[in-house]
């Protein structure tokens, strides 16, 4: 067999993956506050792309087609059974996405208003104008702002170590306290406490143990009380000293601490003296204190979650799908000065324009794509949990990622992408839409799958529900689940247990013995 070198050809698929197409993927894998900065972005860069600002009036969906743009919206009809009936045909579902297709006609679009504009001046030459409403900024003369400097100052909060420097000020007015004082500031931690021994920072700064200790125990005296204490039981004290209830026996709860974590109520009442009743208002004491008294001070605000998709009941009793108008990023193409730009245009010019104007036409489609398919995989979810929304979280039902793209008839990473970082308000309140697919539980005898969600709310209420002499072990609550249909093991309630934080029988029995 002769060996040497040989030419042939062979044809194969493959697939590319174009830049428009990462843009689409892109955009349908992003919330509404994304999709819209990403619009910011093209608006600067594009300049054949222009905002859509007109507003949208919700009983002229008509109009709005005609002039070029819809609001996007799905109707369900309420549903009868187990709520998979077969869905009718959605036309909304072809309405074009708000503010991605453009209008009718070419006529211009930067027709703006020039009232507010000098007139042809005075017999002195010099311009006059109007004085009449210029917008929502007042008068083009000034004379209605009534603001003084005070409303254009931005008040900003102190930050924990602001406010007790300023403690620190109007309390220390020997040199050497203040500069103890500020080092304590330098070294405490985000819970407000400061774990260096009096020891060590006599020994940095050349002064005495003695000098150190009286500094930090007037700081650990400041707003809020308990801060710069070495540990958790100092910080404590404190606050219960502040208080007047630091007895011997709190004293005594304060130095066996661990056996409190271990909830050994028996060996903290034989520590301490006291009777169960005392022993209950001990911890319930302990239980207002803030172990943590500087983790509340610079906590940083929850961020606001804007859903991307609303629903809502219509007054037949259906549900009513739609976009968020508030966040819809909507655009146009100005196709006007596209054509006056060509006119006498080089050769340079028409290229860059013909890119430009493919880029912005390619992004009004991907928004409108976008749009139409975020409508589907959202009705199509609602309607399967039709039960959850009308009922509560113990009718949720099992649902995959392939239950709904065989539905919708699209490919199930389509519908992931889709659902990542989406939320949806609803009358229960605001869900991400991958909140909606859990696993399925087998029911008992081959009976009806059950989400995995509304077991675990299931485990939650029997837990809440259980009183001292009734406490369920993770046995029992296997037999009331498998008496209600469900089939499931003892390991998987015990890691829904303790995904819900719930501790387990034994530390259960012991809570509840104490006397609340």
């Amino acid at each position: 067999m002769a060996m040497g070198p040989r030419l042939d050809l062979r044809q194969s698929q493959s697939l590319v993956m174009t830049p428009q197409l990462r843009q689409a993927i892109k955009l349908l894998q992003s919330s509404n506050m994304e999709v819209i900065a990403f619009v910011e972005e093209e608006l600067e860069r594009n300049p054949l792309l222009e905002r859509d600002d007109r507003a949208l009036d919700p009983g002229a969906d008509a109009h709005a087609e005609e002039a070029g743009f819809a609001e996007p919206r799905a109707l369900l009809p309420a549903t009868t059974g187990d709520g998979l009936d077969p869905p009718p045909v959605l036309d909304a579902f072809d309405a074009a996405a708000a503010g991605t297709l453009q209008p009718a006609g070419e006529e211009a679009l930067d027709v703006r208003d020039w009232s507010n504009v000098a007139d042809g001046g005075t017999e002195s030459g010099e311009p006059q104008f109007s004085g009449q409403s210029s917008g929502s900024g007042g008068r083009s003369d000034f004379g209605d702002d009534d603001r003084g400097i005070d409303d254009l100052a931005i008040a900003r909060p102190a930050n924990l170590r602001e406010h007790l420097a300023e403690q620190a000020r109007l309390t220390f007015f020997d040199r050497q306290d203040r500069m103890i004082a500020a080092q304590f500031l330098a070294l405490i931690d985000p819970a407000g406490r400061c774990a260096v021994p009096d020891s060590r920072i006599a020994g940095a700064m050349g002064t005495t143990v003695e000098r150190v200790a009286a500094v930090r125990a007037r700081m650990q005296r400041f707003d809020p009380t308990g801060m710069f204490s070495e540990c958790l039981r100092d910080c404590l004290a404190v606050q219960l000293a502040e208080k007047n209830r630091l007895d011997p026996a709190m004293e005594a709860l304060l130095d066996n601490l661990e056996m409190l974590a271990r909830r050994d109520t028996r060996g903290l009442m034989r520590v301490c003296g006291v009777d169960a009743e005392d022993m209950a208002e001990m911890v319930a004491e302990l239980r207002r204190l803030n172990p943590k008294p500087g983790a509340d001070f610079d906590i940083a605000p929850a961020p606001i979650v804007v859903p991307d998709v609303l629903l809502r009941r219509a007054p037949d009793q259906s549900w009513i799908i739609e976009l968020n108008p508030e966040t819809l990023p909507r655009v146009l193409v100005n196709r006007g000065f596209l054509a006056r730009a060509q006119v006498g245009a080089n050769r340079e010019a028409k290229t860059y324009l013909a890119e430009h104007a493919q880029s912005a036409n390619w992004l009004v489609k991907s928004l409108e794509q976008r749009a139409n398919t975020i409508l589907k995989v959202s009705a199509e979810i609602v309607r399967r949990q039709d039960g959850f929304f009308r009922h509560g979280v113990g009718f949720l039902r099992a649902m995959i990622l392939r239950d709904v793209a065989e539905t919708v008839a699209m490919h199930e990473s389509t519908v992931s992408r889709v659902t990542a970082n989406k939320y949806i308000a609803t009358p229960r309140g605001t869900f991400e839409l991958k909140y909606f697919f859990t696993t399925a539980i087998a029911g008992t005898m081959g009976g009806e799958t059950h989400s995995a969600e509304a077991v675990r709310h299931r485990i939650k209420t029997m837990v809440e529900a259980e009183g001292p002499e009734g406490v369920l072990s993770d046995d029992a609550i296997v037999l009331r689940l498998r008496d209600e249909g469900v089939d499931i093991a003892r390991r998987t309630v015990a890691k829904y247990r303790d995904a819900l934080r719930i501790p387990s029988s034994v530390q259960r029995k012991r809570e509840k013995a104490v006397p609340a």
